[in-house]
This record gives structure tokens, sequence and C-alpha cells, in this order.
């Protein structure tokens, strides 16, 4: 979050980033009136306990001298000014509680390396890999919800009818593959030094908090029970969004030591997400869901290192799709598509060939995000409470978290399958990933069961 400090003494350039992230729903000039009115306050109550401590004071010796009559009138004023004081603390503590909520609301200040935009039309490329020996797939690749139901390894109605739409059954090679990706990319990212966390999958409304989730986003996440203002009460608890939210708050309220860091942690979690609004109009195959895996990447830097791990981050996230020989881009976000918390933001998107889409590449299909490498700089670590320590000796500060995808594994599935699809509907496994398949090459599908999956019966 951003201090009030900063808010105070930097006015335009809070202002300046709200407009350019397109935020409009804040009302910075309230929060710079209640912080204006609680400074007041404060002076005026520290005034009124100088004075009330002198009239205390006096009391005592004016009734070691005897005058009984000036004594009174001396206790009476010093409960005038406790009942004065005390409703000064009160104005200032609603002033405090409500100047905390709106700061809360304030997104992150974006770099300047940002690129300014309106949406995500305006994020800018930074390059493209995997397209200069691109394998050959069908003129008319199946989108991955046909190929997924013909080959009887996805299976979005009975999902449905289980719980609702959003969420699907994977059968077959396609459970086999999703455990694979998983295991693939943990190993990845074990050779680049991450340590393994299996985190808990609800979270309080204080670990959303930390993490920038509450209270602008609730309407996207699931909600188990209990009242999110109630800090202990053990049923305010979420569904995991993503496991940033776990392992960032893992270290809440805690002072690191320097040698602790960087710190980088990996956490395999299923996610939950009611992708609301504008997300929700896809309704078809496993690109927005409710329900979906990934493994995160969460870092916890000194600040001065934070860019350039951000890049190394990147870089990290990326050597997955290497790996699977997928062709891929990076892009930088413009500030108005950064999420709530990132000061900067770059996106890995994965090619799926069969479904054109206006914004798709030359070659036809369209991209799909599977990261998200964003650096928060301080703005968790402030929410959160988490600092380290240079030196035993030196005052604790606040550290930078990072964090990003490594990656979504229903996403690089839908472009696995669009991707290594054959012309007889067969799906080869990459070769990455076959020491996790028993060494299985190809997908060539199972056969349905049931009669309602076949179309077979006469309800007999």
């Amino acid at each position: 979050m951003l201090t009030r400090q900063f808010v105070r003494e930097n006015p335009d350039a809070v202002r300046e980033a709200l407009a350019a992230r397109g935020t409009e729903d804040v009302d910075l000039d309230r929060i710079l009136e209640i912080d204006e009115e609680w400074r007041e306050l404060k002076a005026r109550g520290d005034d009124l306990r100088h004075r009330r401590n002198e009239v205390s004071s006096r009391i005592g010796e004016l009734k070691a001298e005897g005058d009984e009559e000036k004594a009174q009138e001396a206790i009476e004023e010093s409960s005038e000014l406790k009942e004065e004081l005390s409703e000064l603390e009160a104005r200032a503590d609603e002033l405090e509680t409500e100047l905390e909520q709106l700061l809360l609301e304030l997104p992150q200040i974006p770099q300047e390396s940002v690129p300014v935009g309106e949406d995500e039309s305006d994020n800018v490329e930074r390059r493209r890999a995997g397209f200069e020996d691109l394998r050959e797939i069908p003129a008319d690749p199946v989108p991955h919800y046909e190929l997924g139901e013909t080959l009887e390894i996805l299976d979005e109605k009975r999902g449905a009818k289980t719980t609702g739409s959003g969420f699907y059954f994977l059968k077959g090679d396609g459970a086999r593959l999703e455990h694979a990706l998983i295991q693939f990319m943990m190993d990845v990212h074990r050779e680049q030094g991450y340590h393994d966390l299996f985190p808990p999958i609800p979270v309080k409304s204080s670990s959303m908090r930390g993490t920038g989730q509450l209270p602008k986003f609730n309407h996207d996440a699931y909600r188990i029970g209990g009242d999110e203002h109630a800090e202990y009460d053990d049923d305010d608890l979420w569904l995991c969004p993503t496991a940033e939210v776990p392992v960032t708050n893992m270290h809440r309220e805690e002072i690191l030591l320097d040698e602790d860091l960087p710190l980088k942690y990996q956490a395999y979690t299923p996610n939950f997400r009611r992708e609301a609004g504008e997300h929700g109009t896809e309704t078809r195959g496993i690109v927005r869901v409710h329900q979906f895996n990934k493994v995160e990447l969460v870092n916890f830097v000194r600040p001065e290192n934070s860019d350039d791990r951000l890049e190394a981050l990147i870089d990290e996230a990326c050597a997955v799709l290497d790996r699977l020989e997928l062709p891929y881009r990076t892009l930088d976000l413009c500030t108005g598509d950064l999420t709530f918390a990132s000061a900067k933001t770059v996106d890995v998107e994965v090619w799926a060939p069969a479904d054109d889409m206006p914004d798709g590449p030359d070659r036809g299909g369209r991209w799909l995000e599977v990261s998200s490498a964003s650096n928060f700089e301080a703005f968790q670590a402030r929410r959160a409470g988490i600092r380290f320590r240079r030196e035993h000796h030196e005052s604790a500060e606040h550290l930078h978290t990072l964090n990003a995808s490594g990656t979504a594994i229903g996403r690089v599935m839908v472009a696995i399958l669009e991707y290594y699809q054959n012309e007889d509907g067969t799906v080869e496994v990459p070769e990455a990933l076959r020491p996790y398949m028993d060494g299985q090459e190809l997908i060539e599908g199972h056969d349905s069961v049931g009669e309602s999956a076949l179309g077979r019966g006469d309800g007999n």
C-alpha cells in the first residue's frame, strides 16, 4: 500500500498514477482532507494532554499550600480537559479507520518504464520465440474443446452437471498430461533454485488484504464463510485465488535477515476464481474457468535488486515454454492493464493455433496468457508487514516482493492440444513431458463410457 506520508507529500504523482491507470473510483481529495483533519486533531490532542498534565501537577501543589478553592477549580478544569480530549480522540480514531480503509483502495504507482495506455490493446510486445522452426500442424487445427471431447480426455458437460459451468473433468490421458505438466514445471523451477512449498488452500481476509486482493476484488473470489472484517474468525476464509496469497503471507508480520534474501518459493495449488464480468463470456473450453491449476513463483528480495530479479523471473517462466517447444511472446503491460498491486508486469502468452481471434498472430490462432511476472516493490510488504534487516543493529525496512506463474497449467495444455495435434486427430506428447508419462509419445484417445456419452441405447 502507499503510505499516508507518500500520498500527503506527492498528491500530484498519485493523481497522475490514478489517471494513467484509469482508476476513477478513488477519492484522493477525501484522503487528503481526512489526513489533514487527523493531523490537526493529533496536534490539538498533544496540546490538551500537555495542559492537563500541567493542571494535574498544579492540583497537588495547591492542596499542599492549603488552597482548597483553587485546587477544586483545577480539578474541574482537568475533568473538562479529559472530556474534551476523549471526544477528540474518538473523532481521531474514526478518521484513522476511514483513512486506513481508503489507503487500502489506492493502487500501486506504476514505474516510469511502464507504457502509458488504457487497456490490453496498448500493451507493448517485447519479443517472440519458437516461431523460427514451427512443427507441421493441420491446415485447420481443431479447437482444444472439440479435440478433447473427441479423444474422451475432456468432459465439460459432466463438470457442469457435477459442480456448475466453468468446471470440468480431465479423463485418462488428459488427467495424466495435467499431472505430468505439474511435475515437469516444478522440476524446471527447482533447477532454477526454487524451494518447494505446499501451502494451505483456504486463506483469511487478512491474507487477501496483504497481497491486495481485498478490498478491491472480492467479487472475483470464492468466499467460504464468516465476516471479512472479523480478523480472527475461524470461518473468515476464502478459497485460494492464486498461491501468491498464502505464500506471500507466510512471512506476514515477520522480519527476515539480509542473509535470507533472495527467497525463491514455488508452490503448486488449485486456484478458484469467479472470472466475473466480461471474462465470463467465453463459455467453451478450459481457457476461462473457475478452478484451475498453477505453479506459482514468489520472490522476496532486497529493494535495489527487484528490477533485475523481474527480468530473471520472466526468463524462469519462459523456460517452461522453451523446453516444451511451444511458440510464445512476451509483452510489457501498459498502465491501464496493470493489476492493482503491480508496479510493473510482463505477460507471457503462448500461441494456440486453433481459434482465430482479432488480436491473434499473423499465422492465425490466438494468444493465451500463461504467466504475469510482476514487481510489486514494497506495496505488498507494507500491507503484510514483511520487513528485513540489513544488519542486526540496523532498523528493519520493507523488502520487495515479486511473483509469476510458472505457468498456468490448463492454458499450456490448451496450447499443447492445439499445436501438437496431428492430421489423424491424435496429439503428440512433447518430448520434455514423455519421461513424466512413462515414455508415452502419442495421445490417441479413449473409449467413451455410458450410453449418454455415445448417444447409444433406446432408453430401456
